[in-house]
């Protein structure tokens, strides 16, 4: 995996997380008692985007972690989930047993 790689899946993992964490512990203003008029009652009372934003990156940087590590071990590739047999597994192979040699 290059940089470029990493930082789309930190992206991918990051928006994912914030839009779960959004949702959490949201008050709305009918809860809060004060619906501001022309706003619906779900709206939320309080904007807590910024501390939502932090929290979705911790989360975020420990699944980027888990998954980085997963891809970069080499446990899991894209050979693993070929189940139509589409890709050259053998070409694969013979690059993986020729790079040591090249080293």
């Amino acid at each position: 995996m290059n940089l470029t790689s990493a930082i789309v899946l930190f992206a991918i993992t990051w928006f994912l997380t914030f839009y779960i964490v959004l949702q959490l512990r949201t008050r709305t203003q009918a809860e809060a008692g004060e619906v501001v008029p022309g706003t619906p009652p779900g709206a939320p009372a309080e904007e807590t985007v910024g501390r939502s934003a932090l929290i979705a990156t911790g989360f975020a940087a420990v699944i980027w972690a888990a998954i980085s590590g997963v891809i970069l071990s080499g446990w899991f590739t894209i050979y693993d989930i070929d189940f139509r047999g589409v890709l050259d597994k053998d070409a694969y192979e013979q690059a993986q047993q020729a790079e040591p040699a090249a080293q």
